[in-house]
């Protein structure tokens, strides 16, 4: 697929959206989910899977729409002061909290106050408030100063959802699960949460922007992909996510079936230790110890150079993928128009490992979650096949989701990354890319809240600056130069191995219209019954 077809490709999309609602909408919605999310705290961790089952509930200052394009949500209006760094949000009135108490500014601050605070949090939301200070101004309006020019901050500010003080003081996450903290002014409010199970929600009939269509919507955690289109075939959910590739045509054919796909910047990379003298699951092939070649540049590069991303998307992802050569797809602001998918070329990887004195090869294990992304272990599986080819003694373990993350990032001693190579996926959850490669590649400060997510702890001090110096710029064509230099330099530098772009594809009962989104979410709200 060349890149016009990847930018403007929406096949099958299903718009049908009406503002009438016909009675077959009036009756639950069950919904199949892919990966199940992992709290609903929603100041626990920075995952879409996450990020989709709150916005149902709690509602940020400003949202996405399907497209990524910044809209009013909590806040009315937002605008820069004339000191270029004092931000000021105009609240909406007349919004009441899910136990009828009335939103003000108060859970705005409180909210600011919590997201760092939040105890055991495995990725917080740190990031999107790092250096900024709010203050309340009135009821509905607060100020939120910067320190120095921030133009992404309502991009930052539409990754946070707003909590209620009244609800949610001194409550920790468990209180979250559990419901009784799990106060919000979405459309939708907690009903029961039984992890493993299914998430139920129920209508809020007093909803701001109109009570939704659906009674009642019910997330199941159906990880397997066979298992979800099983179920929805069976009748015993309404829509799927992440339909595997290798049932996209035989749903196609389904006359009670209908399909939305829409091209996602979600991009699937490996992450590489670079920080550890000796690397946890590296070793000689006899299982000596061996200083951790991942150290090396040329290592890195022979590992991605053995990888054939075309057959990664022809075969293994079935022709609904797009081979990748850097974190965003062609189409996206800060894309680099110079980088490319690397070249398979299995020759020169191993050219490279003798030139790294590593001619015989090592020992590795590449760990990947089961279940979060398309087709997850079975691409990690097809590396390992790779990496054998060219010499290694590779192979994979596929771990559950559930406690994927948390072992990648701080599984091992003194909550260090419990791996050496891992497999990730990145959506630019801000609508910019700052919103991946300041948690992903910058050097690991929780302070700061960089590299929160750096399971291969990189660290580039220029690589740093620029990106330093990009989110503290007003100028659009500054930002998006220093976007691009940042990423060919950790690109060339082989910081991370780029695998390939998802398409996104939703499958639903006939009758029902989805409007399907490039962030990967599934919502209840893009889901409409047809008349």
């Amino acid at each position: 697929m060349n890149r016009t077809k990847l930018r403007h490709w929406t096949l099958g999309v299903l718009l049908g959206v009406t503002a009438a609602v016909s009675d077959a909408s009036a009756s639950p919605l069950r919904i199949g989910l892919a990966a199940e999310p992992t709290s609903m705290d929603p100041h626990y961790q920075t995952l879409t899977p996450n990020l989709a089952l709150h916005a149902h509930i709690y509602e940020p200052l400003v949202a996405q729409d399907e497209k990524q394009g910044l809209k009013p949500a909590l806040a009315e209006s937002w605008t820069v002061l004339p000191d270029g760094i004092t931000w000021e949000f105009k609240l909406r009135a007349n919004v009441k909290w899910h136990d009828g108490s009335a939103f003000t500014a108060d859970d705005v601050v409180f909210t600011f106050e919590r997201v760092p605070n939040v105890q055991g949090a495995p990725a917080p939301f740190t990031y999107a408030i790092r250096g900024k200070t709010i203050t309340k101004v009135d009821n509905l309006t607060v100020r939120i100063s910067t320190g120095a020019p921030s133009p992404l901050t309502p991009n930052d500010l539409s990754v946070v959802f707003i909590t209620s003080k009244q609800a949610a003081s001194g409550q920790a996450t468990p209180a979250f699960n559990a419901g009784t903290a799990a106060i919000g002014t979405g459309p939708y409010k907690f009903s029961a949460y039984t992890p493993g199970d299914k998430i139920q929600l129920t209508r809020n009939e007093a909803y701001w922007g109109g009570a939704q269509p659906w009674t009642t919507v019910e997330f199941r955690p159906i990880k397997a992909g066979p298992a979800r289109v099983a179920a929805l075939l069976a009748g015993d959910v309404d829509l799927v996510e992440d339909v595997p590739p290798n049932d996209i045509n035989r749903l196609s054919s389904e006359a009670k079936i209908t399909l939305a796909r829409v091209a996602s910047h979600r991009s699937i990379f490996l992450q590489l230790d670079q920080d550890r003298a000796t690397t946890p699951q590296i070793t000689a092939k006899g299982g000596a110890a061996l200083p951790n070649p991942l150290r090396d540049k040329r290592v890195r590069e022979a590992l991605s150079l053995a990888i054939n991303r075309e057959a990664i998307v022809t075969r293994t992802m079935d022709g609904n993928a797009v081979a990748a050569g850097q974190f965003l797809p062609d189409g996206y602001f800060g894309r680099s128009p110079n980088l490319q998918p690397p070249a398979f070329d299995p020759d020169r990887a191993k050219n490279l490992l003798a030139e790294a004195g590593l001619a015989n090869g090592f020992k590795l294990t590449l760990h990947a979650p089961t279940g979060r992304y398309v087709n997850d272990s079975r691409i990690a599986e097809a590396i390992a096949q790779m990496w054998t080819r060219i010499g290694l003694d590779a192979t994979f373990e596929a771990i559950p989701v559930a406690t994927y993350f948390g072992r990648a990032l701080a599984g091992g001693p003194d909550k260090t990354p419990e791996f050496s190579v891992t497999m990730w996926g990145s959506s630019v959850a801000s609508g910019d890319v700052s919103s991946v490669l300041k948690p992903l590649m910058m050097t690991f400060n929780r302070d700061k809240g960089s590299g929160t997510v750096n399971a291969a702890r990189y660290s580039n001090a220029a690589f740093d600056t620029l990106i330093d110096r990009a989110l503290a710029t007003n100028d659009l064509e500054t930002r998006r130069r220093l976007y691009v230099e940042a990423t060919e330099l950790i690109t060339r530098d082989a910081a991370y191995i780029p695998l390939h772009y998802q398409i996104n594809v939703w499958a639903a009962r006939k009758g029902l219209a989805v409007t399907p989104r490039t962030d990967e979410m599934t919502m209840a709200m893009s889901v409409r019954a047809l008349p």
